[in-house]
């Protein structure tokens, strides 16, 4: 248990409706820090469901008996007569993500679980008491000039579990008997049946849910420029764009687009009009996996055209043109077999060098790179 509650950290923060002191805007510009964080909840955060997130994050049978022998072994169960034990039908307890953050649920367990103790004393002294930041409440925009959030979405992530007793001692007293995930825009158990709750607009990247991930789009200024692109190389055609779509602080934005099912998009939400002083951008790329992110093509190509942009002088725009994608380098150049002749003729031509050996090798830039980079000015 204590190693689930490690690893789901990561799904925090859970609610804008609890929050703790900005210590860490104090503690960056010079203030006095201080020796604890308050720490509360709204009223909103008690009428809500699931504290915002899209399920309850724990489900746990807690046995009618109290005590750290309140699980007996099946076996135990069947022999009441001789050990005196009893065997009493659990009941099912549901914790939100608040009350796993703020130690309700670690306090529920504690006359079942003999490590609860220490977890509520490593949950208050890393984190309500951290005199920086308390990772468990929401996250204000950085103080920094530039902000570039980049994630991946659609993917099948867990949001949720159900936990039961094993029947074993002490560490391994609990088990998962079944996992909630999120797929766009619905969730399911392992047995893929559909379960209620409150599924986001698109669901997270393996690893961490979008309700984290797409925490950053509150950071975004009162209006936003939208622009949804095909990853690969295009010419255009299927770009859809909302121009100044208005933002209100510290709350998500969700694009009236389409979708075609058989192309992966990365979807743009940039300042029109930024917060003064700073500049904060998000990219969605479709179906790209937390710890793959980083090898996608897609992704640096768009993150070397956004650098290339951004230390240009000729550059008049705060983000890079997203109006079409065309080959930048040689190694972009294919050969098109239906056409007989290299595709993206614009940009490419057949230009034989001793030593191809096929034909997309002969593929290369017309122009020289820079030229072509002209384009994205």
């Amino acid at each position: 248990m204590s190693n689930s509650f490690g690893s789901s950290l990561w799904m925090m923060p859970f609610s804008k409706y609890c929050r703790a002191d900005g210590m860490y805007l104090k503690h960056f510009s010079g203030g006095i820090r201080k020796r604890h964080h308050t720490y509360q909840c709204e009223q909103e955060e008690f009428q809500s469901n699931y504290s915002g997130w899209p399920t309850n994050i724990i489900n746990i049978e807690i046995p009618s008996i109290r005590g750290f022998d309140s699980y007996p072994l099946v076996s135990d169960c069947a022999q009441t007569n001789l050990s005196g034990m009893e065997c009493g039908l659990p009941t099912q307890l549901s914790f939100s993500a608040r009350e796993i953050s703020d130690g309700t649920f670690f306090k529920a367990i504690e006359d079942y679980d003999s490590d609860s103790k220490r977890i509520l004393h490593q949950l208050k002294k890393s984190y309500h008491d951290d005199p920086v930041l308390n990772p468990l409440t929401p996250w204000d925009r950085p103080p920094i000039k530039n902000v570039f959030c980049i994630y991946g979405i659609d993917s099948r992530t867990e949001v949720g579990y159900y936990f039961a007793p094993s029947g074993k001692p002490y560490p391994d007293n609990w088990i998962i008997t079944d996992v909630i995930y999120e797929i766009e825009g619905s969730l399911i158990l392992r047995s893929g049946n559909q379960i209620e709750g409150n599924p986001g607009a698109a669901s997270g990247d393996e690893t961490v849910p979008y309700h984290s991930l797409s925490w950053c789009k509150n950071w975004l200024g009162p209006r936003v420029n939208i622009t949804r692109a095909p990853q690969s190389e295009h010419d255009g055609s299927d770009v859809q764009v909302e121009l100044n779509v208005e933002h209100h602080y510290e709350e998500d934005i969700v694009p009236n687009m389409t979708r075609s099912p058989r192309v992966k998009y990365i979807t743009y939400y940039e300042d029109s009009e930024s917060i003064p002083g700073k500049r904060t951008a998000v990219w969605e790329l479709d179906k790209a996996n937390h710890r793959n992110i980083v090898r996608s093509p897609a992704l640096m190509r768009e993150l070397w055209l956004q650098i290339w942009h951004d230390i240009h002088v000729d550059a008049t725009s705060n983000f890079v043109t997203k109006a079409k994608r065309g080959p930048l380098r040689d190694e972009d150049c294919y050969w098109d077999y239906g056409k007989a002749r290299c595709a993206w003729a614009e940009y490419c031509e057949y230009r034989y060098i001793f030593g191809d050996v096929h034909l997309g090798q002969s593929c290369r830039l017309k122009n020289s790179s820079a030229d072509t980079l002209l384009h994205y000015l």
